[in-house]
């Protein structure tokens, strides 16, 4: 019984390790042979320069092929315009041999503005959140009255909407601003760690606070940047900027510590931050 079953698990382990190997994705050159959809001939598919940045650009655009999803083709658009800068620097480099691949790295460079053009217009009809806050950043008036829209629903409840949705006030309403930023550390996912989101967060929370003549909260921010190893104020800049008594130092440093670890622990709440009261 037991060498039957030693057996079947060889067999079962052989089977999952061959299987593996026929399963293996495609590498992005056979993409490119099987779908000329993803165009990438132009590309400069033969240039060891922004390697990465192209092979990242060409699997989004294999998503998009097969999901032909809004939000997968923002993401293009990303991955486009971090190829596109790659190949700005790339460009300008001055090839000890073949004079013709500075031609090709500058073609290339003329596709991805073409490319990004070309995504662009496919996502003027989108109502997807993400997508309507890329086109008010290019300019659309029309894609930002959308998005306001869908200020208070389901729809904007995530780290990063919350954060896009607060730029809109930052200039406008301060006050307004803290809370969505607050409220927006509450929604932080692994994901939005990952992404440095939180960093951004918490800066933009010390900045905002500070302007608003919160001191209190924005040395509490400064105190939670730092522990974060945030570049927010170094400490001759925090004594200047805020000359507490020892004991409400000591205070504020207990309050920022509670908020870091919540924040780690992404179970943060406002009702950390100690009440404020402005003199």
């Amino acid at each position: 019984m037991l060498l039957t079953t030693q057996r079947f698990t060889l067999v079962a382990l052989a089977t999952l390790l061959v299987s593996g190997c026929f399963d293996s994705k495609p590498t992005t050159e056979q993409l490119c042979e099987e779908h000329a959809s993803l165009q990438c001939q132009q590309l400069n598919m033969r240039d060891g320069q922004c390697l990465n940045q192209r092979e990242a650009l060409i699997l989004s655009r294999f998503e998009v092929l097969k999901s032909q999803s809004d939000l997968d083709k923002l993401k293009t658009i990303k991955a486009t315009h971090e190829y596109q800068q790659c190949l700005t620097s790339a460009a300008q480099i001055e090839p000890i041999t073949a004079k013709e691949i500075k031609t090709k790295r500058s073609e290339a460079l003329l596709h991805t503005y073409d490319a990004i053009d070309a995504l662009s217009l496919e996502l003027q009809a989108s109502t997807e959140p993400k997508v309507l806050f890329y086109r008010w950043t290019t300019g659309d008036k029309k894609a930002l009255r959308e998005f306001l829209q869908l200020e208070g629903t389901k729809a904007l409840e995530s780290a990063e909407l919350q954060y896009a949705l607060a730029t809109f006030y930052t200039q406008r309403d301060g006050n307004k601003t803290i809370l969505i930023l607050n409220h927006s550390l509450e929604l932080l996912t692994e994901k939005d760690y990952e992404n440095e989101l939180h960093s951004i967060i918490i800066k933009s929370l010390a900045s905002i606070n500070h302007k608003e003549g919160n001191k209190k909260h924005a040395y509490i921010w400064a105190l939670v940047g730092k522990e974060f190893q945030l570049q927010v104020a170094s400490e001759k800049q925090l004594e200047l900027l805020y000359q507490f008594t020892a004991e409400e130092k000591e205070t504020l440093l207990k309050s920022s510590e509670t908020i870091t670890k919540s924040i780690k622990a992404q179970n943060y709440h406002p009702s950390l931050l100690p009440v404020q009261i402005k003199k």
